[in-house]
């Protein structure tokens, strides 16, 4: 079996596209994630920033990777903390500059408090700059601040950069193609979120409380080596009408369904799943009614996934199900063509019904293209998730769909011949979730 890591030869391959990319003219900057306080002297659990990561597989704060294309004397720089055996003592091991190049495949690697003297030289002589502007102020002040001292050097013949370009403009569409590396990894991610969903199915009772359900959800995640890729929604009740509801504490009750939407994230790598089902094990009518109208527009958007499809095609999919279902229900009235020419599904289905997925949960790549969407390739990794949130104030809606809120999410990646499911471990079928809470 191979084993689930990236190879550092992957992470240097990424960087030598992204150099061909970038041309012999420019430079590439990437500061690493910084660390966030979360209260006086605590901080928050660091996770590195996803392309920084993308690029070097580095999970330290305090470091700047640096692309300089062409560069006779190495093309690929970092700067980071040294060793420290002191901090190291308190915060944990550092690789160190010498071990940047012995681990981590660098040309060459710099202390970080040598940065300010160091890399004005190496954008002096470049006539564009590529870098993420407005994620960090400070880091922005600092490049000014080296852009500007190169300018000053002019009539000492200095060649400043003449040209800044967004980083993301070339590496974000690198991302968007999973390698089977990361393939790999965001299988086996699902496979554990697959795992922690069916744990909460079984664990679900009337009278417990959400925060439980969602502890069910974190000691899968922990026992697999894994952390949650977003914070877990754990709604009950008309609390799934909360489409981002975070509070999680509420008592559930006897009839309510529980969704539950909950990713693990592996070495970087998200999934992101979510699943209705009943509190007591056993589907009311009307919430398998509404529920089977939900499954089928899952299944139908999930079906149209292959190469050469447009992007939206599983949206449109999902939505034509849909709407025909709430029709059906009573919930809409008139014609299937009125009713998605006027968009009327949306008072109870107000997302698009997908995503890319990968180091983000919300991965990065363009949805459209010149205006038009994109059409689906191999190796693309996304979401399904339709839904309906009927909310209790719903007005002219009878009584028994008010505080019904249902969404079923799968991970898709798109293969040569079509698509495959990562996470079909964890049943969405009524009657197989009803069977998997009756044992």
């Amino acid at each position: 079996m191979r084993p689930l890591v990236i190879e550092q030869s992957e992470f240097a391959r990424r960087r030598r596209q992204l150099m061909r990319m970038a041309g012999t003219d420019a430079i590439l900057i990437l500061p690493a994630a910084a660390q966030r306080v979360r209260s006086n002297d605590t901080h928050f659990p660091y996770r590195q920033d996803s392309d920084f990561w993308y690029l070097t597989g580095f999970d330290e704060p305090e470091a700047v990777l640096v692309l300089v294309p062409g560069r006779a004397a190495g093309e690929t720089l970092l700067f980071c903390r040294e060793r420290d055996p002191e901090r190291e003592a308190w915060d944990g091991a550092r690789l160190g500059p010498e071990g940047a190049v012995d681990v981590l495949g660098m040309d060459d690697a710099y202390p970080w408090t040598d940065m300010d003297e160091i890399l004005p030289c190496l954008i002096e002589g470049r006539g564009r700059v590529y870098y993420h502007f407005g994620r960090d102020t400070d880091f922005d002040l600092a490049l000014i601040g080296w852009v500007k001292r190169v300018r000053s050097q002019i009539k000492q013949g200095a060649h400043p950069p003449h040209e800044f370009q967004e980083l993301g403009h070339l590496l974000h569409d690198l991302r968007l193609f999973k390698s089977p590396a990361e393939r790999r990894l965001m299988a086996e991610s699902a496979r554990i979120a697959a795992l922690a969903h069916v744990d909460a199915m079984r664990a679900a009772k009337p009278g417990m409380h959400e925060y439980e359900i969602e502890a069910e959800l974190l000691y899968r995640f922990r026992r697999h080596g894994t952390v949650p890729s977003y914070e877990p929604i754990v709604g009950s009740g008309a609390n799934a009408c909360v489409l981002h509801y975070r509070a999680n504490n509420a008592q559930m009750q006897e009839g309510d369904l529980l969704l539950i939407d909950a990713g693990a994230e592996l070495q970087g790598y998200a999934s992101d799943i979510t699943r209705t089902f009943p509190v007591n094990g056993r589907f009311s009518k009307t919430q398998r009614a509404l529920y089977d109208v939900v499954l089928a527009a899952n299944v139908a958007a999930r079906e149209v996934v292959r190469p050469g499809v447009s992007w939206i095609a599983p949206h449109e999919t999902a939505v034509e199900v849909l709407t025909d279902g709430l029709l059906r229900l009573g919930l809409l009235k008139g014609t299937l063509r009125q009713n998605l020419k006027d968009h009327s599904y949306r008072r109870f289905y107000m997302h698009k019904t997908g995503h890319w997925l990968g180091l983000d949960v919300h991965d990065v790549g363009d949805y459209r293209i010149d205006g038009e969407y994109r059409v689906l390739e191999p190796d693309m990794v996304f979401t399904i998730e339709p839904g309906l949130y009927i909310t209790p104030d719903a007005s002219g809606v009878s009584a028994k769909w008010r505080g019904i809120g249902i969404r079923i999410e799968d991970d898709v990646v798109v293969t040569r011949q079509g698509s495959k499911t990562l996470t079909d471990e964890v049943p969405r079928d009524a009657d197989a979730i009803e069977a998997l809470m009756a044992r």
